[in-house]
């Protein structure tokens, strides 16, 4: 294993290794903290983050709000306190030492006024910003008003072309570095493209590599590239070090920090990490973001397949190809099928999926009664969390804050999953990010007889190259 010589991130040399954000309260200030005080690059998430009241104690998010929008406004007020409670908590444990960031989704509700109120609440606390789950134009013009760093997370060349030419190139300077985020390894959402197969992973390093030679031929400065996503042991990666195709290069790890003394998930949730097997992780497009994205394929994940399993086309009148009528609901009211689907919609209300419920695209899904009864309550109690949601058909945007489309029950009300995952309730029934490599945990040495070490001495081993 070769030296794994520092870089210059955010205007200090620091250890390549990157703590990847993780939202609503996964990566908090006192992971970040840690990551920083070992030489490293500390990232607290700005998504949704937890606040504590005088006493230090957690105040939960209640939404109070009649309507969507003044839930939507609550939102965004916690946001903003969220993430400076973290970022001061991340600059106390810290001690000075490395870099500290902060990790905001493009696509989440008031991403823009969550990022300013952060980036005011907290000056001179936060070092950079990375950002990614969009197309971010605007968050180099809002880091470099606040002499912040900000750092794009892309998943192609192309992407970060788009834009330098729109944005970034008017403001060069406080360009930190680029994330590649490897589309098919990462956890979380991922910047799958319509034209990649999400079934066919490519090779990162050319991509990487056509990333550098896309910044060079742009002008852009000679920043470090984060590697993101299928980053485990850094031996694995010795050729990309001092290598000048790809230049500076730092490596980010979302995963392996899950794992640590300072990781805020719940015991029932390390312990599960420690029994992934290869394959354990789906990569899905059940998202109401619309994006794909990479979770532990549990009972959650499988209700869901087999929600969207249990769909067909219909309509309200008879007409070509849907001619079969069949009683669904409690109403019993008629729609009409295809003739080879009439049974499955029969078997299926047999079975005890007796409500059915329209998607957007003239389909109907069939769940139980207490699941309709869910997926109608959680679509009501909306607060905005995403820019636009397909569930709930929220738009911050929109007329009338609406997509302008029905609901669809084929996806989840994400806020919720994730706040309760990241308090306490049982893994195996909420979303459960992780990247492809998370079954490794099993498979690593490292963590043998259920150990859990501190975030410096997984810095320690990550740098041994293990």
């Amino acid at each position: 294993m070769k030296p794994v010589n520092p870089v210059v991130i955010s205007g200090r040399e620091v250890h390549p290794v990157v703590e990847g954000g993780k939202g609503i309260a996964v990566s908090t200030g006192t992971s970040a903290g840690a990551f920083a005080a070992a030489g490293a690059v500390g990232t607290f998430s700005g998504v949704n983050a937890d606040f504590y009241d005088e006493n230090g104690k957690l105040v939960p998010a209640v939404y109070s709000g009649k309507t969507r929008a003044e839930r939507h406004e609550e939102l965004v007020a916690m946001g903003i306190r969220g993430a400076v409670a973290q970022a001061r908590i991340a600059h106390d444990i810290s001690g000075g030492q490395g870099r500290l960031h902060m990790n905001v989704l493009w696509e989440m509700g008031g991403a823009e006024r969550i990022l300013e109120g952060a980036l005011t609440g907290a000056s001179g606390l936060i070092h950079g910003v990375t950002c990614g789950a969009g197309m971010p134009y605007r968050v180099a013009e809002i880091a470099a008003a606040h002499k912040v760093w900000y750092y794009p997370i892309v998943s192609s060349a192309r992407a970060f072309r788009a834009l330098w030419k729109r944005s970034y190139h008017k403001i060069p300077e406080w360009l930190g570095g680029v994330v590649y985020e490897d589309p098919w390894l990462a956890g979380g959402h991922n910047g799958l493209s319509n034209v990649e197969d999400p079934l066919q992973p490519q090779d990162p390093y050319p991509r990487v590599r056509e990333l550098r030679d896309m910044m060079r031929s742009l002008g852009a400065p000679e920043v470090p590239v984060f590697m993101a996503g299928g980053v485990w042991f850094l031996r694995e990666w010795a050729d990309w070090l001092d290598n000048p195709e790809i230049g500076p290069v730092a490596f980010q790890f979302g995963t392996r920090p899950l794992l640590t003394r300072e990781s805020p998930i719940s015991d029932a949730w390390k312990r599960r990490l420690l029994t992934l097997k290869q394959g354990d992780i789906l990569l899905h497009r059940f998202s109401p973001t619309g994006f794909y994205s990479s979770a532990v394929r549990n009972p959650f994940l499988q209700d869901l397949e087999a929600r969207s399993g249990r769909q067909i086309s219909y309509a309200r009148e008879a007409a070509d190809g849907l001619s079969e009528a069949v009683q669904v609901g409690a109403r019993g009211r008629a729609i009409y099928v295809a003739p080879q689907d009439r049974a499955k919609v029969l078997e299926w209300v047999e079975q005890g999926f007796t409500q059915g419920i329209r998607t957007p695209d003239a389909t109907m899904v069939f769940v139980t009664e207490s699941d309709a009864r869910q997926i109608m309550t959680d679509q009501k109690n909306c607060m905005g969390c995403l820019s636009a949601c397909s569930f709930s058909n929220w738009s911050q945007h929109g007329d009338g804050y609406s997509t302008g489309r029905p609901a669809d029950p084929r996806s989840f009300c994400i806020q919720k999953t994730l706040q309760s995952i990241a308090h306490g309730a049982d893994p195996e029934h909420e979303l459960m990010f992780a990247g492809h490599n998370a079954y490794r945990f099993g498979e690593d040495p490292f963590y043998q007889n259920g150990f859990i070490p501190t975030v410096s001495q997984l810095v320690e081993r990550i740098l041994a190259g293990d």
